[in-house]
C-alpha cells in the first residue's frame, strides 16, 4: 500500500538522511517516512529546495501543491515510471481521430453518470424521493448515442450534473446551502467541500497517470490545454462522486464537519485548517479501503482502481480492447 502524506503547516521541507521533514514556523521537527509514500500533499505556506526535488524524484514520489483558496496549484512529478513512444503516438492519433475521441469522451461521461446515479440511488427511499432525479439521469445516459460531437458530449455531462447537484440541498442537513456549483473561489460551505475534495481526486489520478507511459496533457473528453494535466480531468471525473461526494455527505451528516469548520475570506468561503484535516483524513482512508474486484479476482484499493483505470485506457489504445469505464458494482 503506498501512502499520501498531507502537510499543512508552514515552515520548510527538506531532504534529512534518507527520509523527509518538515520545520515549523515554530521549530517544530516532524518526519516522513516515504519508503512506500505515492505522493505529498503540501497545503500550507512551505519551502523546498532543489535537494529535497531531486530526492523525492530519486525515490519517485510526486509532490502536489495547493496555493491560494487551497485550489490544486500543480505537481512536481518524479521521472517516469515507464517510458513508451509508442503509447504515445497511439495516444495522440486517438485524439486526431475524431470519431475515436468521441467514443473515448461519450464512455468518460457515461461511466460519470453511472457513479452519479450510483450515490442518488442510495438516498433514494432513505427518506428521499429522488426518482426524478434517477430518470434524468438515466435519459442523459441514453442520449449520449446521439452525440456527435465532444462539446454535445460535455453538454450531457453538464446536464446530467446539475440534476445530480439539484440532490445535495437534501442529503445534507440544515445549515449546509448548496444552491448550485460555483467555484474560483467557492461562494458557501458546499461548494468549498466540493472545490477542495475534486482538487485531492485530480491530484491523485496524476499520480496514477504517471505510472504508466501515458502522457497527462492529451486528453479526450477535456480540451487539452496549457498548464493543466487534462486526462487526469478525464479520470477524474469518474471517481469524484465516489471519492469526494460521498466523504462529503458521511462528515456533514455525521457532524465530523461542521460550519465552525470553515472561513470566509474575501468573498468566498474556505474550509479552515482543521477542516481540511478532518477531510483529508478521510479521504485518506477511504482511498486505503479495499473492495472485492470483480475481473482482477482480489481486494483493491480505490488509490489502486486509479492506476488500474489508466493501464485499462492504454491497453485499449495499444490493443484495440474495448475500454469500458471504471462504474461502481457493489
Amino acid at each position: 500500500m503506498n501512502d499520501n502524506y498531507h502537510v499543512f503547516s508552514d515552515g520548510r521541507i527538506e531532504r534529512q538522511d534518507d527520509t523527509v521533514r518538515v520545520v515549523t514556523d515554530d521549530g517544530e521537527k516532524k518526519y516522513l517516512p516515504i519508503e512506500n509514500a505515492e505522493a505529498i500533499f503540501l497545503h500550507g505556506q512551505i519551502d523546498y529546495n532543489t535537494r529535497f526535488v531531486s530526492f523525492l524524484n530519486q525515490e519517485g514520489v510526486a509532490v502536489h501543491v495547493f496555493g491560494w483558496h487551497d485550489h490544486y496549484a500543480g505537481s512536481i512529478m518524479p521521472k517516469r515510471g515507464q517510458t513508451s513512444g509508442q503509447t504515445i503516438v497511439d495516444q495522440v492519433r486517438a485524439y486526431d481521430d475524431p470519431d475515436h475521441r468521441l467514443e473515448l469522451a461519450k464512455a468518460f461521461v457515461d461511466g460519470s453518470i453511472h457513479n452519479m446515479r450510483s450515490n442518488v440511488t442510495y438516498y433514494n427511499g432513505r427518506g428521499h424521493d429522488f426518482e426524478h432525479v434517477l430518470e434524468e439521469l438515466e435519459d442523459a445516459r441514453a442520449s449520449l448515442d446521439r452525440m456527435g460531437t465532444i462539446d454535445e458530449t460535455m453538454g450531457v455531462e453538464a446536464r446530467a450534473r446539475k440534476a445530480y447537484y439539484s440532490t445535495f440541498d437534501d442529503i445534507l442537513p440544515e445549515g449546509f446551502v448548496f444552491g448550485g456549483r460555483q467555484y474560483n473561489p467557492p461562494n458557501n460551505e458546499v461548494n468549498s467541500l466540493i472545490s477542495f475534495g475534486n482538487s485531492l481526486v485530480y491530484a491523485n489520478v496524476v499520480s496514477a497517470i504517471r505510472a504508466t507511459a501515458l502522457d497527462p496533457t492529451v486528453s479526450y473528453l477535456h480540451e487539452p490545454g496549457e498548464r493543466r494535466y487534462s486526462l487526469a480531468l478525464d479520470i477524474a471525473d469518474l471517481f469524484k462522486p465516489l471519492l469526494a461526494d460521498r466523504i462529503i455527505f458521511r462528515l456533514v451528516n455525521r457532524g465530523q464537519l461542521t460550519i465552525d469548520d470553515f472561513e470566509d475570506d474575501m468573498n468566498s468561503c474556505l474550509l479552515n485548517e482543521g477542516g481540511r484535516k478532518t477531510y483529508s483524513k478521510a479521504y485518506e482512508e477511504t482511498l486505503d479501503e479495499t473492495i472485492d474486484h470483480p475481473d482482477l479476482g482480489k481486494k483493491v484499493s480505490y488509490q489502486y482502481l486509479l492506476r488500474v483505470e489508466a493501464y485499462k485506457l492504454k491497453k485499449h489504445l495499444l490493443t484495440g480492447e474495448e475500454y469500458v469505464p471504471f462504474r461502481r458494482w457493489w
